[in-house]
């Protein structure tokens, strides 16, 4: 249950909707067992016309009250009809009718209010789970698979709507239509309710031991949904490769291992789930039976019930049936549907470790420089940058170069505050960044990496991802310094050209063109240039370097470099080896020096 008060904090801004819910569920209830106790004064009219009532009854208490309203109604009946027995057959009969239409409109309205609330936690549910997802640092994402993310946010939710929220609905209507059903049969016979009760137990123990191991099964089922989801969403990023290396059987049959592990736990579980309502209702069905012996023998026997009493009886114990199994249903349901909401809360409940101080300040402007001061730094066990010192002067550009895994790319992510320094600290203008806002420090930053990442969307769109006011002409005007004008103005619908998934209608290079692009109309004082142009041919290297260039004027730029042709105009070069710094200087100096650097540009010249 503790999962279902985590998730019953989203109902509470639908709660009017809920207790319009219990209001109508209370007149269902109370309408659904008087439905079945007005059936009685039809049964006497039918085959005891001897004991017509033809006095008003005197009420004398509510030790009589059942006696009392059955000969206050049969008194109705015959004043209503006198002589002719099928008018005040037709009376009854319309009785019965009004009540039962009156039972199943208020089950209407009830049902209509709390779609409401449910939809409505759904929508709030996945709202929240988007927000968290899009909040939490990018370290969270190298842990977990995509398709696990995604299961969450779409199958798991949906099961607690299924299984938790589905059992708004019974909290109220099927305790209380039971509730007012036990009332009205005590009415009708004590002893016979009394013996009922020897039975219920039983049942109901017998059925909660289906359901216990329910929970285990679903787990195993969602935790495998969200395995071949990773599986889709892996395949369709690298359908390329599967298909240059003939790979698609080796994927397939990893997609359909999960499939056939995923069809058998599902078949457990939904045949564990299917046992309830036929248990149940052989079990309803065995109390019924008993009923009919013993109620039977009251009747026949006895004399201690009439006929009439009996059968409306029966309906009322049968009327208690379906809410009985609707609750255990529902407690199958909160079985199941706890292993999805411990996921779900799960991410909801993930804490953020790139933590933003209360007294953060807005950093509005960028005045002085940059400095990294003896930052150290690990993802996992080994330290990637050790004691790192740099400083960065307002306007000009430094470049970062050396071999893979040197660290380069981490001094990007720090800066960003992708991630938090693990000892150090890096300042703009001799400020800590873990003092700013987030949003503030990243508005003084654009950033350009080695993969241009678009999005399923226009060029227009795309290129105005950082500034949502931009007029068409700060856009093209944008495009036009990163040299991407010209191919854009060639697109079908110029910049309202659908670019498709990840950008995949354009080449690398225009596709690294319009990030750039995206980069300039931010307009931001810090640029983080992350090997920008690694992956380009010669010619889109070229647009590309004049484009990067002319972003770079006037800025104070940090370019994480992989072609070394591309960063000899920076004012300072820093090598990097194993996370530190090996040397330091302009192009000429560290030509010069005849170390590291001159070895790096003699093996790219050939």
């Amino acid at each position: 249950m503790e999962y279902f008060k985590k998730i019953l904090r989203f109902a509470n801004p639908y709660r009017k909707y809920g207790f319009l819910n219990i209001f109508f569920n209370i007149l269902y209830a109370l309408f659904s067992a008087l439905s079945f106790a007005a059936l009685i004064p039809m049964l006497d009219v039918l085959f005891t016309p001897e004991k017509k009532v033809l006095v008003e009854p005197i009420y004398e208490g509510m030790g009589q009250l059942k006696d009392y309203l059955q000969d206050y109604i049969n008194f109705r009946v015959n004043a209503y009809s006198g002589d002719d027995e099928m008018k005040g057959l037709v009376l009854v009969i319309g009785l019965v009718l009004i009540l039962f239409l009156l039972k199943n409109f208020f089950n209407y309205l009830a049902m209509y209010f709390i779609t409401f609330l449910r939809n409505g936690v759904l929508k709030d549910i996945r709202n929240k789970m988007y927000a968290k997802i899009v909040d939490l640092p990018i370290s969270y994402y190298s842990e977990k698979r995509k398709g696990d993310v995604i299961a969450r946010i779409t199958s798991d939710v949906l099961e607690i709507q299924h299984s938790f929220l589905s059992i708004l609905e019974l909290i109220v209507r099927e305790p209380l239509t039971i509730l007012f059903t036990i009332l009205i049969m005590f009415g009708i016979s004590t002893k016979l309710t009394l013996f009922v009760f020897i039975f219920i137990p039983i049942a109901g123990m017998i059925i909660s031991r289906i359901g216990k191991s329910l929970k285990k099964k679903s787990d195993r089922v969602q935790k495998e949904q969200g395995e071949f989801l990773s599986i889709v969403e892996e395949t369709l990023g690298g359908l390329r490769v599967i298909k240059a290396f003939n790979s698609e059987s080796r994927f397939y049959k990893t997609f359909t291992t999960s499939t056939t592990r995923f069809f058998h736990f599902s078949n457990k579980l939904l045949n564990r789930q299917n046992l309830a309502s036929p248990a149940g209702e052989f079990l309803g069905i065995l109390v019924i039976g008993v009923l009919l012996w013993f109620g039977g023998k009251m009747v026949l026997v006895d004399k201690t019930l009439d006929a009439a009493s009996f059968i409306a009886y029966m309906g009322l114990a049968y009327n208690i049936l379906t809410p009985a199994k609707a609750i255990s249903k529902a407690s199958f349901g909160v079985k199941k549907g706890n292993s999805a909401a411990e996921r779900v809360l799960e991410i909801l409940e993930t804490e953020n470790p790139i933590v933003e101080k209360k007294e953060a300040v807005v950093k509005p402007t960028f005045d002085k420089g940059i400095e990294i001061n003896n930052v150290s730094f690990k993802y996992e066990d080994e330290y990637v940058l050790k004691k790192f010192n740099l400083k960065v002067p307002k306007g000009k550009t430094v470049a970062l170069v050396g071999q893979s895994g040197s660290g380069k790319s981490t001094i990007a992510n720090l800066m960003t505050r992708f991630y938090d320094v693990n000892e150090g600290e890096i300042k703009i203008d001799g400020l800590d960044i873990r003092d700013f806002t987030k949003k503030s420090l990243r508005n003084l930053m654009g950033l350009v990496t080695q993969d241009s990442i678009l999005f399923n969307d226009t060029v227009k769109n795309n290129i105005g991802l950082g500034k949502a006011d931009a007029t068409e002409d700060e856009i093209i005007e944008a495009a036009k310094i990163a040299n991407a004008h010209d191919f854009i103005s060639e697109l079908p619908l110029g910049y309202n050209t659908n670019i498709g998934d990840s950008g995949n209608k354009l080449s690398g290079g225009q596709k690294q063109r319009l990030s750039i692009a995206r980069a300039v109309l931010k307009n931001p004082p810090i640029m983080i240039l992350d090997e920008a142009t690694s992956a380009l041919d010669t010619e889109s290297e070229r647009l590309v370097q004049d484009a990067l260039e002319k972003m770079m004027q006037n800025r104070t730029s940090i370019v994480i470099a992989h072609r070394l042709s591309t960063i000899q105009n920076a004012d300072t070069i820093v090598v990097l080896q194993k996370g530190e710094i090996v040397e330091q200087g302009s192009h000429t100096q560290l030509m010069e020096k005849d170390g590291v650097y001159k070895k790096l540009v003699t093996m790219q010249s050939f």
